[in-house]
């Protein structure tokens, strides 16, 4: 029964954290983010978030910046849209499954395009 309730807490913050990023945050340096996870611990005091930046590696650097600037508004928010007592302890992690992900496709094309017979 507990886990149930950390796993619907871990969307119930995913879904607030995306809305916020697309709505609510006013700093211009937080864009193109996504929220891909949240690890929520079991007592719901601490909340880990994965993020997935986009851009050139300066636009990435100011979006991480800019998004630890906010953490604060965040918790709050949270603790607030959600109607908790007390609100979980946010930490943001970089998400680069994203980056790996593409990696491995263009080295998969590469083999492909060198084919079976080029050795």
């Amino acid at each position: 029964m507990a886990r149930l309730r950390v796993e619907k807490m871990q969307e119930l913050i995913k879904q607030e954290l995306s809305n916020m990023l697309l709505k609510d945050i006013k700093d211009p340096r937080v864009k193109f983010v996504t929220v891909t996870e949240v690890e929520v611990s079991g007592d719901l005091s601490y909340a880990k978030i994965y993020v997935s930046l986009y851009g050139t590696e300066e636009e990435q650097k100011e979006a991480w910046i800019g998004l630890n600037k906010a953490l604060g508004f965040m918790r709050s928010e949270i603790a607030k849209r959600i109607r908790l007592r007390v609100a979980p302890i946010l930490s943001l992690c970089k998400d680069t499954s994203m980056a790996y992900s593409s990696h491995i496709q263009e080295l998969l094309n590469q083999i492909k395009k060198e084919g079976p017979d080029h050795e």
